[in-house]
Parts: C-alpha cells; structure tokens; sequence
C-alpha cells in the first residue's frame, strides 16, 4: 500500500516580536524590531498509508494546525520535505487541492447568505466536477448526513451542528482521496458526532478515502483511529497503534462511585488512605472516581474500605480512560 502523506524533517519557525519598554523604546521599534526564532514544529517525521485513519492529538500549541496548514499547502515549510498525494502542497496549489477536502471546525467553505445546495453548485463548478459525478456521489453523502431538510435554508440560519454536516459534505463535493479534518465535532451534541463518525467511517470502507482528523474529543479518535501521532511543543511524542498506548499506559482501573448522602471528596482520601488511589470528582453529578492499580486486590480494599465508610447508590469500574492516559504522559513529559 502506497504512501498517502510522506513528511521528512518538517519544520516551521515563526518570528516572535518583543516591544521595548517606554516611549524611546517605541520610537527604536518604529525602526528595528526585537525577534527570536519559535520553532511550531520541529523536525517531525511520519508517512499515512492510503486509506489509513490517523488521529493528530496534542494540547493547544503543540503544533496540530501549524502541521495541518503545512500538509494542505496554505503554509511553506521552513525546512523538511512534504510529498503528499505525490505532489509538493506549498508548490502544486492548483493541482493539489482538486485532491484534497478541509474542514476546519473553526472556518467555513461555505457562503454565509446563499442556500445550501447553491454552495454546493458553486464548489462542484469550483471543482469541475460532472453532473453525472456529483449526482451519484453527492445523492449518498446528502442522504446519509440526512441534509435534505436543510439545502433551501441559508448557511447562516443553520445550527452548529448542521453547519458542520454541511462543511463536510462541501468538502467531499469532488470525493477526494484525502480528508483533512481540524476539530470536526467541535461544539457538537452527541447524536450530531454520532452520525459524523459513522458516515466518515462508511466513506473510509467504500472509497478508501484516507482521513487525518485533530481533535480534542478523544472519543472521535476511539471511534475512528486506530493509529494515533501525539505531538508536544512541536516534536512527535509517540506514533504507533492507539490499542498499545493504552495496554502500556493504561495500566489503571477507575471505580466510579456514587452515594445515597453527601460525601466530601477529603473524608473519601482519608478512608483510602494508605492505598494507591487518586480520587477526583465530578461536582455537578456527584460522581466520585477512584484511579487506582489495576490489581484484584488493591481494587478489593478500595471497594471493602469505602462500603464500609458510606451508603453507596452506584459503583462502576472501568478502564482508565484514553483521556487519562495521554494526560499522564503530557504531565511526564514522554512516552
């Protein structure tokens, strides 16, 4: 299987500015500004098989966008190789973006005043696009998205969630071979992820459409990756299988509890005091979870100790979340 996406050595520095203090420091900025160099990305390396799914996760800052602005051809890299669909992004414009679909969760490639379906009639001319072409593709994506009820109303009456279902069908006008998703479920209600997710995963097993999705929704990249690239402060932290993150790192049980009366979260860390046990709490549900070693025994004594101390209503023991985990590994710093 071919190389979809190719990076080698990719970096991106930006000029940072500093302002000198007072007003004779203000006039010598008129004239000379003070910069250092901020690397956004750093001498990354990855290649993204055809029809691969990949989740691009990092905090805000890592990186993501700046790596995604590279791949789509809106930045040039200040040094490194990208080959992405065979072509350089930065040099091949034109060619190149016949090839690719965007959503960017925070922009629109819509027309804010006009109905739906006349941006689609804009972006299929926009794409060259055939009527025979557009009709048999654009029939399916518009009935799976279910957005029949909504391609006589203006994009700007839309809701969010409609909005976004519109996005991603724009984006597919031309059926690209290559999705680039930017925070896609941003903002959205379950059942409107729901639908997105399984719709890209229909199209990913129909057209082997290959699919780069960043987000801060860990649960999307559950439901749709099973190969993760975490990036921090520009570099790339750990690239493999999702599945491995978790048996390596996710080592932990949680035990969800919840009570009959009101519980503090300190009187529950005095009761485990003693075992290796981290609580936390969710205010608003009163949900107390208990992170604790994934061992009979030690989950044992947390279950006997905290019957014994209270009423419970509800207890649930799961996994450590995926969350958890890549929270553990930003706050050690590596993989």
């Amino acid at each position: 299987m071919e190389n979809m996406i190719e990076v080698k050595g990719l970096r991106k520095e930006f000029k940072s500015y500093s302002s000198r203090a007072g007003l004779k420091g203000a006039f010598r900025d008129l004239f000379t500004r003070n910069y250092k160099i901020v690397p956004a990305v750093n001498d990354i390396s990855f290649s993204i098989k055809q029809g691969e799914m990949v989740g691009y996760i990092g905090e805000n800052g890592a990186g993501k966008s700046t790596t995604i602005k590279m791949l789509t051809g809106i930045l040039t890299p200040t040094s490194g190789n990208i080959m992405v669909n065979g072509m350089v992004p930065f040099k091949e414009r034109e060619k190149f973006v016949q090839t690719i679909g965007v959503v960017f969760g925070q922009r629109s490639q819509l027309w804010w005043d006009i109905a739906v379906q006349e941006s689609f009639r804009l972006l299929k001319k926009v794409y060259k696009v055939s009527d025979a072409q557009y009709n048999e593709h654009m029939d399916h994506v518009i009935r799976t998205l279910d957005l029949e009820p909504l391609l006589d109303k203006p994009v700007r009456k839309l809701s969010l969630g409609q909005r976004m279902r519109c996005e991603l069908a724009a984006a597919l006008i031309h059926n690209p071979p290559l999705l680039f998703l930017d925070e896609p479920t941003i903002g959205l209600d379950v059942l409107v992820k729901l639908k997105i997710r399984e719709f890209l995963k229909e199209i990913n097993e129909k057209y082997n459409t290959t699919i780069l999705l960043t987000t801060h929704d860990l649960s999307d990249i559950e439901a749709l990756c099973e190969r993760v690239v975490m990036l921090d402060e520009g570099k790339i932290i750990y690239d493999g299988e999702l599945r491995s993150l978790k048996e390596t790192w996710g080592e932990g049980k949680e035990l969800q509890f919840q009570f009959l009366e009101k519980v503090e979260l300190d009187t529950l860390q005095a009761v485990t005091s003693g075992l290796p046990v981290k609580w936390e709490c969710e205010e608003k549900s009163q949900v107390f979870t208990a992170v604790t070693d994934d061992l009979d025994e030690v989950i044992s004594q947390v279950m006997a100790k905290v019957a014994s101390a209270f009423k419970i209503k509800d207890v649930k023991i799961n996994e450590t979340s995926t969350e958890e985990i890549i929270r553990n590994i930003y706050e050690k710093g590596t993989v």
